[in-house]
């Protein structure tokens, strides 16, 4: 989520792109597997990006026509990438990366992870067009739709109240 998160996003700019300096790209990347000394190459951020766009795509329209291409785009990316079954630990099966750029790898292995454990679901995008910001559904009924609700929710419902009174009883269902 924090990857896309980095994203601009938000009214007035309330998010702004959080990979256009190597300070805030090298912070963001570091948990995939970016190097703590040196800045990631402009390659590198431009190809993290490409990912980061076809992952929205697939969160905000996870059903749609266009997301089984998107799906197949994000396998074609991650195609670069080589990860090996590791079986050291007693009962667990992880995924090693032996091959590709390291930030790229640790991006698709998360996804693949998160996409396995049923995880993935329940990342959704803020209802709110002023916000937009990503967020995980803890709800058991899997329908929460804003990633504040005290503060976008509520603002909903009462938008929708007031609308709703001003229209008086005839438009009430």
């Amino acid at each position: 989520m924090d990857l896309l998160n980095t994203r601009p996003h938000g009214a007035d700019d309330l998010f702004p792109e959080a990979l256009d300096t190597a300070e805030e790209a090298g912070a963001a990347l570091r948990p995939f597997g970016e190097s703590d000394t040196a800045a990631p190459t402009p390659e590198r951020i431009a190809e993290v990006r490409g990912l980061r766009t076809i992952l929205m795509d697939l969160v905000r329209a996870p059903d749609s026509a266009e997301a089984a291409a998107r799906r197949a785009e994000l396998t074609e990316r991650a195609s670069s990438v080589t990860l090996r079954q590791d079986f050291s630990e007693p009962g667990k099966v992880r995924l090693r990366q032996v091959g590709g750029d390291p930030v790229v790898g640790g991006i698709t292995r998360t996804v693949a992870e998160l996409m396995a454990d049923g995880t993935w679901t329940r990342i959704r995008v803020c209802d709110n067009e002023g916000c937009r910001h990503v967020f995980y559904d803890t709800t058991r009924s899997r329908t929460q739709r804003w990633h504040s609700y005290a503060t976008y929710g509520n603002r909903s419902n009462v938008a929708s109240y007031r609308a709703r009174k001003k229209a008086g009883p005839e438009a009430r269902p």
